[in-house]
């Protein structure tokens, strides 16, 4: 009777003991008993860090077997099975590494929880779970204070990202420490690597100035990227995609895992395709990585190279605001108001009228088209001296061309170097055409690094770059109503860049107790002269030296072992971009930004829970923007205002609510301002010559395109093993399309749902076989994520023109993912 008592009580009791939750700790250390502070402990699919005496902990932890790893840089990996029972200590001992790893190629520009930067860290798992076909900066919408957009409507072809509100420009990008942002214009494009993100590893998303960097766009944001590091085992991998407007992609990865315990070889080819969502907005992506590596006990050596090919429609015209509205009496206003500017046939009057409002694209000629290819060469070298010393270089050569098509109506044939047609007695000085406008460019030059830890305690860096770049700007006629005395290849403008840009950092930090100091020092020298004759046939002679001195500093400490505060104040400087130049002269050329960035944050990293609440000032001089200003032959020009600023809180957290629903969390609150704008516009008369210019004055507008509000929101369910089901959502306040905070002028706000679907199984085969359906726009949101604006004051009337990109409503891509 006793026994059958106990056995009953043993069966009620199971589940209550399969439920009970225990605490694993530890300590991590080296073979000569040093505490490794900040190493990697995972626990199943939970992590931690371990603190600055080297301890870790899990709370809430099953009763079972559970797979704990452990990773540090320098150090051996390990990996062990641990069957809890209890409460329980495991300490862990790593033996430095028999071989170098990928990860010290890109250490020297990454900030670590030491350096008080602000970051986000985004591991290749959750790449893979959204990398659908859409562009990198979509992958990115679920991080701090992102807002991305998309020209056709759909995430594909030409994307942009804004991080703080800080463009493009003014985002440094680097790939394994390599600058990618384009050298003049100092813009990043990812269309000219489609796909690219099949190839990456990791990123880390620095928000502020960061640490210090190589290339031109350091200043306010930063993205660091990270390649396919070692793999050890044999793979191939078959991914493809098909969606909402014909969307197609296709992607094969190969790699031959470690051969002979030193060599890998990997590669990736890719076909992106796709209408878009806009009329005629298509996209025809072609691209390939190859990788190999060899990997010694003091030396890694990797060549990568990686190339793209697009092809995409031209709507970065955008939707007049009226054609959006689908108001016909504004629409006829801007019709007439633009009749042989933007309307010049029949065509184009039917096309504005009788187009989707939302989808309206403005060209009609089929090969109105950018067209682009680059080849990326990287040569990756990093040699362990000892276990205090390594060294990390890389040599790289990027190879640019490409051109954009366009159908110009009516244009004087001087404007492109032609004589006037004489047919009889009449003469013909304008002509309808078809042009090409170049970029070819090469860009190449060297990274280095230097480190130095000669305890757990200091770390030391000297690092830098060395890059060069040489760009043609030029024009071609290939076609026209009346040739006159052109060729298909001569060239009715030729401009050159060539910009050569150094830097060289010295960067220290330092364990002082539960304290790290941190110092990073940056010089950079600009040299760059532009020369020949620009679009405008206009001719260009300019050189401009520039010095910066980039100075950083921080402060962290440990409260807890999960926990720390930190406080950084860092200084960038950065040079005006080409057309700032171009649309100059020496004497009224721009002068180049000023930022000052103070950070400080708090941490805390759990099992349970992750959270990072950081505040942020952005104080800058001289900051550059578009004022409603035009040069002598009416370009656009960017102009100083003496003091601007953003300020702002950030939250990053994510939490296990419970064991089967996670729920991650970002929220930015800012407030982005102008001290004082002055607004340029220019009066004209009925026959459009200019009569006076009105200057607006305005006491501390918005800043364009910096909502003051953003938030994120990823909850994560699994029903079941290897399934998920997550709701993605995403809220933007109100943009204003220029500084002047008019309400007229502005994106409103929008809050976009996506779900995606995810299952995941294997057979006998084949390692893994994934579904995946991503419902994007899930409520059909009718939004608008960019635009601009102008305006001006014709014969007495105050004439403003806005124009939007409409984002897709409801659509999806469905993905199968198979692993051999």
């Amino acid at each position: 009777m006793k026994k059958h008592f106990l056995t009953a009580l043993a069966v009620i009791l199971l589940p209550a003991l399969a439920m009970a939750q225990f605490v694993v700790n530890g300590k991590i250390s080296n073979s000569t008993g040093e505490s490794l502070p900040g190493a990697s402990v995972y626990l199943g699919n939970r992590v931690t860090q371990s603190g600055s005496d080297g301890t870790y902990q899990f709370n809430d932890v099953t009763a079972g077997e559970h797979l704990i790893r452990v990773s540090f840089l320098g150090y051996q990996t390990q990996s062990r099975t641990i069957r809890v029972t209890g409460n329980q200590t495991y300490n862990i001992t790593l033996a430095p590494v028999s071989q170098l790893v990928d990860e010290v190629l890109v250490s020297a520009t990454r900030a670590t929880s030491n350096t008080g930067a602000t970051y986000r860290n985004i591991s290749k798992a959750e790449i893979e779970k959204n990398n659908l076909g859409q562009d990198l900066p979509y992958l990115l919408n679920q991080t701090p204070s992102v807002v991305v957009s998309s020209d056709a409507g759909a995430g594909i072809g030409y994307t942009g990202i804004r991080i703080r509100g800080s463009d493009p420009t003014r985002t440094n990008v680097t790939i394994n420490g390599i600058p990618l942002n384009d050298a003049e214009s100092q813009g990043s494009f990812f269309i000219d690597l489609p796909d690219f993100a099949s190839s990456v590893d990791n990123i880390q998303v620095q928000r502020g100035v960061g640490t210090s960097t190589n290339g031109a766009g350091a200043f306010g944001a930063s993205l660091n990227i990270q390649t396919n590091t070692r793999r050890d085992s044999a793979y191939a991998e078959l991914n493809n995609t098909f969606g909402s407007y014909n969307t197609w992609k296709n992607t094969v990865n190969v790699g031959t895992g470690l051969i002979n315990g030193k060599f890998t070889f990997d590669g990736r080819l890719s076909r992106i395709k796709s209408n878009g969502y806009v009329d005629r907005g298509s996209s025809d992506l072609k691209s390939f990585f190859l990788s190999g590596a060899y990997y010694g006990k003091k030396d890694l050596l990797r060549v990568n190279v990686l190339s793209g090919k697009e092809t995409t429609f031209q709507v970065w015209n955008g939707v007049p605001e009226a054609k959006l509205t689908g108001n016909m009496d504004s629409l006829y206003r801007h019709y007439y108001d633009n009749v042989g500017y933007l309307y010049n046939t029949t065509a184009d009057s039917l096309n504005l009228f009788n187009a989707d409002n939302r989808k309206y694209s403005q060209f009609l000629y089929p090969d109105q088209t950018d067209n682009y290819t680059q080849d990326h060469y990287q040569l990756l070298y990093s040699h362990h001296f000892s276990n205090q010393l390594t060294f990390n270089g890389a040599l790289h050569y990027t190879y640019g061309r490409g051109y954009y098509e366009e159908y110009k109506y009516s244009q004087k044939l001087a404007n492109y170097g032609l004589d006037n047609v004489l047919i009889g007695s009449e003469t013909i000085s304008k002509t309808d055409l078809v042009r090409r406008r170049w970029l070819d460019n090469d860009f190449y030059g060297l990274t280095y690094s230097l480190d130095y830890k000669p305890s757990l305690k200091f770390n030391l860096t000297w690092g830098g770059a060395y890059n060069e770049y040489d760009g043609r700007h030029f024009g071609e006629v290939i076609w026209a109503q009346y040739a006159s005395d052109g060729d298909i290849h001569q060239h009715y403008y030729d401009g050159k860049g060539v910009k050569k840009d150094f830097n060289t950092y010295l960067k220290a930090t330092y364990q002082l107790g539960k304290t790290s100091l941190y110092g990073d020092l940056q010089y950079r020298n600009i040299d760059y002269t532009i020369s020949g004759t620009d679009k405008n046939r206009s001719p260009l002679d300019q050189h401009d030296r520039l010095n910066f001195f980039n100075p950083k500093v921080g402060i962290m400490h440990q409260l807890t072992d999960n926990s720390n505060i930190y406080i950084s104040y860092a200084v960038a400087n950065k040079e005006p971009n080409r057309d700032d130049y171009v649309n100059s002269t020496p004497a009224t050329r721009p002068k180049s930004e000023n930022l000052q960035d103070v950070e400080a944050g708090y941490r805390i990293a759990t099992s349970g829970f992750n959270i990072g609440l950081n505040a942020y000032g952005m104080f800058y001089k001289d900051q550059l923007i578009l004022t409603g200003a035009v040069n002598d032959v009416g370009e656009s020009i960017r102009q100083n205002v003496p003091i601007s600023s953003r300020m702002g809180l950030e939250l990053d957290a994510r939490t296990k609510l419970v064991p089967s629903l996670t729920w991650g969390l970002t929220a930015t609150l800012s407030r982005n301002k102008i001290k004082q704008f002055d607004e340029v516009i220019y009066e004209y008369d009925a026959n459009y010559d200019l009569v006076n210019t009105i200057v607006n004055s305005y006491d501390k507008p918005d800043i364009a395109f910096s909502p003051n509000f953003i938030a994120s929101s990823e909850l994560s369910w699994q029903p079941v093993k290897n399934a998920e089901i997550a709701l993605l959502s995403k809220y933007v306040g109100r943009q204003y399309l220029d500084n002047t905070s008019n309400g007229k002028r502005q994106l409103d706000p929008f809050f976009v749902n996506d779900l995606r679907l995810h299952y995941q199984t294997a057979f006998t085969g084949i390692k893994n076989i994934g579904l995946t359906l991503m419902v994007n726009n899930l409520f059909s949101e009718r939004y608008e994520s960019n635009g601009y604006t102008y305006s001006s004051v014709v014969d007495h009337r105050m004439i403003t023109e806005n124009f939007y990109f409409p984002q897709a409503t409801r659509n999806f891509l469905l993905a199968l993912n198979v692993k051999f």
